[in-house]
């Protein structure tokens, strides 16, 4: 039967996720932080790890072109985790996605009015919702880096984006106001693959639970 194949994408979720791996079993045979292969053969023959952008890991798993992938939970929820199973949270990669606005701008006081809010993300369906919930209109702004920029320059009143430590938004005189998600990286399953390998996916799973749970 054909390796198990297992998207992860580089940066944090990669160098969190490596003791992790290793607890399974799951050592490359090449440093995939400086490796140009996409697909690494690891130390498991029935285990390869595929390399993607961490935005594309829920695509690969839903489609089926790999069996398991490894993604932030702000992912799933932004690029459309709901036909994904999620067994394990693996308790890496932490942070929250928060909205933020500059020191001292009456972000409750516009909410409490439903006035129209511009709000600079690159999460614009994780935003819309949040919103929504909350009878806000938004204008979004969809950016890709850099997005504290955005109230500094006059372009929106608000971002939405991930908060570790809170040091870039204190530096930029931003201030988190409220929290949409705590994020945390997950093991995600395609349900089809699942069934087809049960047993051997199910191990799978169970090794990657009991790993992060040491």
């Amino acid at each position: 039967m054909k390796p198990v194949r297992i998207a992860l994408s580089r940066g944090r979720i990669l160098e969190e996720t490596g003791p992790i791996l290793a607890r399974v079993g799951i050592v490359p045979g090449e440093d995939p932080r400086t490796s140009r292969r996409l697909v690494l053969a690891t130390a498991r023959r029935d285990v390869r790890l595929v390399v993607v952008r961490a935005a594309d890991v829920p695509t690969y798993v839903a489609h089926g072109a790999v069996e398991l992938g490894i993604a932030g939970r702000d992912v799933l929820a932004e690029h459309g985790g709901e036909g994904l199973y999620q067994p394990v949270d693996l308790g890496i990669a932490r942070c929250r996605m928060m909205v933020a606005v500059r020191r001292g701008y009456d972000y409750r006081a516009v909410v409490r009015r439903g006035a129209r809010l511009r709000v600079a993300t690159k999460y614009p369906r994780t935003t819309r919702e949040h919103f929504a919930a909350k009878g806000v209109h938004v204008d979004l702004i969809r950016l890709y880096g850099s997005i504290e920029l955005a109230p500094l320059l006059g372009l929106a009143e608000a971002i939405v984006d991930l908060v570790s430590t809170g040091r870039t938004l204190a530096a930029n005189d931003l201030e988190p106001v409220e929290e949409i998600m705590a994020v945390s990286a997950r093991l995600v399953v395609n349900p089809a693959a699942l069934k087809r390998r049960r047993a051997e996916l199910k191990a799978l799973v169970s090794a990657f639970a009991r790993a992060a749970a040491r």
